[in-house]
């Protein structure tokens, strides 16, 4: 009997949803490249960062992980005007990273090894080492940190109180006496009536939420709202995704 005649089919071949970069973000000496997730729940965006994209023939296979504080706010501010304030900041709200709400204060991008958040007070607390203070906050490894609630001002506050309150010094990472690309950020160019810094209340558990940075409206945008009690899986916004240089087709930028 005659061998029957048997085409060899092809493959099925995966094509990857493509993904735009940012500028290259300069951010504490380096180059990032990130792209950005949303609008969607903080919980969602992570995920979609995790699954494969395709950039170009270069980078065809690539992932991201989450940008921490200190990068999110660096990509923020990058050309704020022309780019996160009317795509991010003024219709959502930027997902800034993960903070922990202790009855002392905050504590800012407090993750292991993993990537995963660390909500083990007496674990966090033991980070806190008189070296690591600088200028009221703690400054940790990883641009982590912790601001103690007396080291800045809750509720609405005028831009210069927002930017040297170790809250957007710890967010920032930064040594110095001023955030200041929180407070180009904060200007009165763009919001007249200051800052509100809300959803920080002393809590008596340690608490995990991600920290919102958007403007608020209501008849007009006058005013940058700094949240400090956004869900995982809370309200949809947008969030940085920075290039995972391990992933296949990854380029040899340093990430954050």
């Amino acid at each position: 009997m005659a061998e029957e005649y048997q085409m060899r089919k092809a493959e099925t071949r995966e094509v990857l949803p493509e993904i735009d970069f940012l500028p290259q973000i300069p951010h504490k000496g380096q180059q990032l490249d990130i792209a950005l997730f949303g609008a969607n729940t903080y919980e969602k965006n992570i995920q979609n960062m995790r699954k494969a994209h395709f950039h170009s023939k270069e980078l065809p296979n690539i992932t991201f992980t989450p940008a921490i504080t200190a990068s999110s706010i660096s990509a923020a501010a990058y050309r704020f005007e022309d780019f996160a304030k009317p795509q991010i900041f003024d219709p959502r709200r930027l997902q800034a990273g993960w903070i922990v709400r202790t009855s002392e204060g905050v504590f800012v991008n407090p993750l292991d090894a993993q990537g995963n958040p660390i909500t083990d007070e007496q674990i966090l607390k033991s980070y806190l080492k008189a070296d690591r203070k600088v200028n009221g906050i703690y400054l940790l490894d990883n641009d982590s940190g912790f601001a103690p609630y007396d080291s800045f001002t809750r509720g609405v506050q005028d831009c210069d109180t927002f930017a040297q309150g170790g809250l957007a010094r710890v967010l920032e990472h930064t040594p110095e006496k001023v955030a200041e690309q929180l407070r180009a950020i904060a200007s009165p160019k763009f919001y007249k009536k200051g800052v509100n810094v809300w959803g920080f209340d002393n809590v008596k558990e340690p608490t995990l939420r991600v920290v919102g940075l958007g403007s608020y409206r209501d008849l007009v945008v006058r005013r940058l709202d700094v949240y400090g009690g956004y869900w995982l899986d809370g309200s949809d916004g947008f969030a940085f995704g920075v290039l995972d240089k391990s992933a296949e087709g990854a380029s040899q930028t340093k990430q954050a």
